[in-house]
């Protein structure tokens, strides 16, 4: 090599080596864009992954979708057959009570009575529940009960006498009326003013 090709066998060294360098920086950056791109996971956010409970175990048919058609029974079958309902009263019927024979004065005129006698009836109620089921069963028509004396009016004359007798030494009949004193204050001297007044009704 002479001296005066030296300096051109330097420039194309310098030009060697200035290619080498810039071929290796661009080597670095496409190796770096050949391998995929990854983050890690969010902090705080944890990875999914399939557990025993979401595959399908041998044996165990997997949950039907809830957009399945629903189960049609066969042709065959027969629609159920409803059993009629049996209806029943709200309440019960009221009871009717036996009417007073012709003739024979009601309870509550008999109270009237002894009042206009100027006997005392106070406290005068209307007790005729008493003679159906639904209270002493008596079978009376009509009862007023008074703290003086209670008046019972039966249908017929043989029911108030059985009444009567079954009462005996604490009543008092004339015809199909029975006076009843056990539930009341009326001495045994002042009875006889209500029995004279009954007398006189019948």
């Amino acid at each position: 090599m002479t001296p005066r090709s030296l300096p051109a066998v330097v420039v194309l060294a310098a030009v060697a080596l200035g290619a080498a360098v810039a071929l290796g920086g661009c080597g670095n950056d496409e190796g770096e864009h050949l391998l995929p791109a990854t983050s890690p996971p969010a902090t705080g956010s944890p990875v999914a992954t399939p557990t025993a409970a979401d595959s399908p175990t041998p044996g165990r048919s997997a949950p039907a979708s809830s957009g399945a058609p629903p189960a049609v029974s066969p042709a065959g079958d027969a629609p159920a057959v409803q059993e009629p309902t049996e209806r029943r009263p709200a309440s019960p019927p009221p009871v009717v009570l036996p009417l007073r024979p012709a003739g024979a004065p009601g309870a509550r005129q008999v109270v009237d009575a002894f009042r206009a006698a100027g006997l005392a009836v106070p406290n005068a109620r209307d007790r005729s529940v008493d003679c159906g089921p639904d209270g002493l069963g008596l079978g009376c028509s009509e009862v007023v009960a008074t703290d003086a004396v209670t008046v019972y009016v039966f249908p017929d004359e043989t029911s108030a006498g059985d009444i009567a007798q079954t009462w005996s030494g604490q009543s008092y009949r004339r015809g199909a009326v029975v006076l009843n004193y056990l539930e009341a204050r009326t001495p045994a001297a002042a009875r006889a003013r209500y029995e004279q007044v009954l007398a006189g009704l019948s």
